[in-house]
């Protein structure tokens, strides 16, 4: 198990590329269970929950190299339908093979998922998409069981915009005999990049980047090719750091539409943000920060995660800020660690109240999720001395190689062993 070592308050500088997106990715590599034969995934990134996936994926059957940030998948000999927990409970995502498997195959027995220790993560979303779709669905011993000899078109209205169970209910529509309907769709860039894709294989999509999609369902599908988007997540938590340091940073990054609701947080907190030539130019050498609220809601509002990493940001800001989150309502577990640090804030049901301070105290600190851990990186390139953050375990399922982005643009950030748990 590793820690960070972090001595802060240095001025970062200079240029990094981001990698590929890891929520796409997760989407991208089940969908390609819908074919037989080789499918190509490039810019994948190299992050714990990728091999994850990839270690389940080869549980059903699947071939898979992963060279170069190039993932080849090969399902011509799938040999199981069963998804066992010792692969699901490592990351809620896996809980996306359920579609395909029942589309191509008219069963799946998927352990639920797990992931995240914070805030409900119902999937009742998804097994009711199923049933809509013709299937049969039981729950036993922990495990999804469901059984479809044939999928049918139907019409699935979600009550709740969710990612996961828009792309499931995808990725079965796709094989299902007849036309479906899907309203209230979640219209995230991970999510229209699955839709691409699976156009891309021969699905008949209509509607794809909007709330309602029709999709006629088609007998089968051919493998495909395609390049991973950039990860608007560590794109978004980059250019905190630069913020969050007053330095003046740029990431290659071509897709700032995909960022627009963090990028317009950010201006309103004073810093000066430029895009040009696929990249974005963060200025934050003479800021003062302001106390800037923000409330998360589903794209293209701002996302819940980026909470934590606003949260850190707003502990040094001139001024109180409210930091709301409406879609895990418990998702406030790096509060007690940054104040650790030396930061202000109260929890109040949903909301985190940030009093900003002067400055941040290195300390020891503890990573509990995935957001969370980069929280407390940000937190630490600016606090003063030395910050120890351990259990970055965490991290290491969604960022690839943070610290040597950060080291690149002249953090001092270091990886080391611990015996810590």
């Amino acid at each position: 198990m590793d820690k960070f070592i972090i001595n802060g308050k240095r001025k970062l500088s200079g240029k990094v590329k981001i990698s590929g997106a890891k929520n796409s990715c997760l989407a991208l590599m089940p969908a390609t269970l819908l074919t037989e034969g080789t499918n190509v995934i490039r810019n994948a990134p190299e992050v714990n929950d990728t091999y994850t996936m990839i270690k389940l994926l080869k549980e059903l059957g699947a071939g898979i190299t992963f060279e170069n940030f190039e993932l080849q998948i090969d399902t011509s000999k799938i040999t199981s339908q069963v998804a066992p927990y010792e692969h699901v409970k490592k990351m809620r995502a896996s809980v996306y093979v359920l579609g395909p498997l029942l589309a191509k195959y008219g069963y799946a027995k998927v352990s639920m998922p797990g992931g995240c220790a914070w805030g409900p993560r119902p999937v009742n979303l998804h097994l009711e998409a199923m049933e809509k779709l013709g299937a049969n669905i039981e729950i036993e011993g922990g495990y999804i069981i469901a059984n479809a000899p044939k999928l049918k078109g139907a019409n699935i209205n979600f009550d709740i915009s969710s990612v996961g169970a828009t792309g499931n209910a995808l990725m079965a529509a796709v094989l299902a005999k007849g036309t479906t309907k899907i309203t209230n769709a979640a219209i995230e860039p991970e999510i229209v990049h699955l839709e691409e894709y699976l156009v891309s294989m021969g699905a008949k999509i209509d509607g794809i980047g909007t709330n309602t999609l029709i999709i006629e369902g088609v007998d089968e599908l051919h493998p495909a090719e395609i390049e991973n988007i950039p990860d608007r997540i560590e794109a978004s938590t980059l250019l905190i750091a630069g913020a969050i340091t007053k330095s003046k940073i740029t990431i290659e990054y071509p897709f700032a539409n995909h960022i627009e609701a963090v990028i317009r947080k950010l201006e309103s907190s004073g810093v000066v943000i430029d895009k040009a030539n696929g990249e974005l130019t963060i200025d934050a050498r003479d800021l003062e920060i302001r106390a800037t609220d923000v409330t998360t809601s589903v794209y293209p509002g701002f996302p819940t995660d980026m909470q934590a990493q606003w949260t850190a940001y707003m502990t040094l800001a001139d001024g109180t800020s409210t930091i709301t989150d409406n879609i895990y309502l418990d998702r406030f577990k790096h509060v007690p660690e940054l104040n650790r640090l030396g930061a202000d804030i109260e929890v109040r049901n949903n909301s985190a109240i940030v009093k900003g301070v002067k400055k941040l105290t290195g300390a020891k600190v503890m990573s509990t999720d995935l957001r969370a851990s980069a929280s407390l990186v940000l937190a630490g390139l600016a606090a003063e001395g030395t910050t120890e953050i351990l259990r970055i375990y965490h991290l290491d399922r969604g960022y690839q190689r943070i610290e040597e982005k950060l080291q690149s643009l002249g953090a001092d950030i270091k990886r080391v062993p611990t015996e810590e748990y």
